[in-house]
């Protein structure tokens, strides 16, 4: 079988990817259509283990870190799912106050790659609570596959109420310095958007290619880094109208178009995964969030 690489992969995989990672495609129709690009000593099995994600080799940061306190923890979300599972993380023997921040997941639970970005987050001198809005139905079943299926059976406004009470309980832990932000990928981008319409005291928001919100715009007091995927057509096609209603209303935000880049590009888990975007991406909302949070 021919080892794959990056760029033995036609843009039209990834947007098959795309469409399947979102339940655009069933499995057995991504199989299919898969097969069409299945030439040249390629196999539809060589191009779907190649594609879907390698959490085992990706991760950026040792979840046994002895610099990091990262564990789980239960809080209440009383008009979400109720009680709901986080990983909370610092940096080590630090018992002062940090700017915290909600780390929120794609459209498929608590994954080891949203796990690794706020583990990172935390090394960086934050307080971070990743959530699993996943945990009323049994939590994250240790695949994306059966993840997103679950996540599917979940009103995404009960989960978006999930994430605001992880915001509640992050801005009263002793560790916290009460000034908190929002990061979040795909699903979470949305979520992201959402909170900073719905939180007034958030203290700062940076979706990842996450879908925008319609309205109540004027009601956002976070400042905003929007990070955009050039090859996200899905995902770009509602930027033009959620910036227009920004400026309308005067609103503070920063916005990055990376070129050539698929959505999902800052995780490291799949080929998607730009290194030079992410890094940049990712340094950028380091120093968004010291400048809003510290």
């Amino acid at each position: 079988m021919k080892k794959l690489k990056k760029e033995d992969i036609k843009q039209e995989v990834f947007d098959l990817y795309d469409d399947y990672a979102h339940n655009k495609l069933k499995r057995r129709q991504f199989i299919e259509k898969l097969s069409v690009y299945a030439v040249g000593g390629i196999t539809v099995a060589s191009l779907m283990s190649f594609m879907m994600p390698n959490y085992e080799d990706t991760l950026l940061v040792d979840p046994n870190s002895p610099d990091l306190d990262s564990d789980y923890i239960f809080y209440n979300s009383p008009k979400g799912g109720g009680e709901i599972k986080g990983l909370l993380s610092k940096p080590k023997n630090f018992d002062g106050k940090l700017g915290g921040i909600v780390v929120v997941h794609e459209n498929r639970g608590l994954n080891p790659y949203i796990e690794d970005t706020a583990r990172r987050a935390a090394l960086a001198g934050f307080i971070t609570l990743a959530p699993d809005a996943l945990h009323p139905l049994g939590g994250y079943p240790g695949n994306d596959d059966e993840g997103r299926t679950m996540q599917r059976k979940r009103d995404r406004h009960k989960m978006l109420e999930d994430f605001i009470a992880a915001f509640e309980y992050l801005k009263n832990h002793p560790n916290c310095s009460g000034k908190v932000g929002v990061v979040g990928f795909c699903f979470g981008g949305w979520i992201s958007n959402m909170m900073a319409v719905k939180v007034p005291d958030l203290a700062a928001a940076v979706p990842f290619y996450g879908g925008q919100p319609k309205e109540n715009i004027d009601k956002i007091n976070a400042p905003l880094m929007l990070q955009f995927a050039g090859l996200d057509e899905r995902v770009n096609a509602g930027w033009p109208a959620y910036e227009e209603a920004l400026k309308k209303h005067g609103k503070a935000y920063q916005a990055f178009m990376y070129p050539d880049v698929n959505h999902g590009f800052h995780n490291t888990s799949t080929p998607r995964y730009n290194k030079e975007a992410a890094e940049l991406a990712w340094d950028r909302t380091m120093k968004f969030f010291k400048k809003h949070l510290d």
